[in-house]
């Protein structure tokens, strides 16, 4: 695939909770809120792409 349009990885959000939401991250860039379960460990939301993964001890965002 060219370069050019290769599409970017998504953000990877590391969490503690088990059900979260996702908003884009509010703002114009933002979109309706959706709620994700992570019981299968991690969720990728279907509008902003953001992955998240469930990872109990010490959850940090990957930036």
């Amino acid at each position: 695939m060219a370069e050019h349009l290769k599409s970017p990885d998504p953000e990877i959000v590391y969490t503690d909770k088990r059900r979260l939401s996702c908003d884009g991250g509010g703002g114009a860039l933002g979109h309706p809120v959706v709620w994700y379960s992570l019981d299968d460990g991690e969720a990728e939301c279907g509008y902003c792409d953001r992955k998240f993964i469930y990872k109990p001890d010490g959850a940090k965002s990957a930036h």
